[in-house]
């Protein structure tokens, strides 16, 4: 497990995509109807939620990725831990290495998992040490105020092969600070956690070239 060095958070007024007070005006506007739209409600903008990317689809961790590199051109602190993902070759290890100083500074990533894919029949004691030590990462992470989004990146599986304990996660998520966002991502979601999300995205496999023969590829599947 490699755990780069935490920075500073910044605090809410200084993440930089808080709405002007003009903007703010205009969009608390009535509609035709003469009600508020509670969708663009600036006010949402200052909640932190649990989002879920779950499914037997490709995409997952892509999805995550995403946010992430969203929330750092926002000036956001973030934190990844990649569950069950040992080893370096990972296409996005790279691109992290490259980022500009302040986005590195602003970017945390943890690697809890040993440098091989992990299913039921091939668990290890080993596989457990690294979740486990990830997991207390994460739960120090959140209640440390350092970070405005955390993604735990295969916490699904990690909850669904019983190596993070599915009451422990619920605990986190449901006393986290009110302006985190936390993003789990993998297979299996539990549906507690689904049920405790705000936003569940299931993503299905509906075509991949996986079944024609085609292997992984660096750059798309790592």
């Amino acid at each position: 497990m490699r755990e780069a060095d935490p920075t500073d958070a910044v605090s809410a007024a200084d993440l930089g995509d808080n709405p002007s007070a003009s903007e703010t005006s205009a969009q608390a506007e009535p509609s035709e109807s003469g009600f508020v739209n509670e969708l663009i409600n600036p006010k949402f903008s200052e909640l932190g939620y649990i989002q879920v990317y779950t499914g037997d689809g490709k995409g997952k961790t892509t999805a995550s990725l995403g946010l992430t590199f969203r929330a750092l051109g926002r000036g956001w602190n973030v934190l990844v831990i990649l569950f069950t993902k040992g080893g370096n070759d990972y296409g996005e290890l790279f691109s992290a290495r490259q980022l500009s100083p302040d986005i590195s500074r602003q970017l945390t990533i943890v690697q809890a998992g040993l440098n091989r894919i992990v299913f039921t029949h091939n668990l290890k004691a080993e596989d457990a040490v690294e979740i486990s030590n990830g997991w207390e990462i994460a739960k120090r992470a959140v209640r440390s105020g350092k970070y405005q989004m955390i993604v735990m990146d295969e916490a699904n599986i990690a909850i669904d092969l019983g190596l993070i304990p599915l009451e422990e996660m619920k605990e986190l998520l449901a006393n986290k600070p009110r302006e985190l966002e936390i993003v789990l991502t993998g297979r299996r979601a539990h549906p507690e956690i689904i049920e405790m999300a705000h936003l569940v995205s299931e993503i299905r496999p509906i075509k991949h070239y996986w079944d024609i023969g085609v292997k992984a590829r660096k750059g798309i599947e790592y």
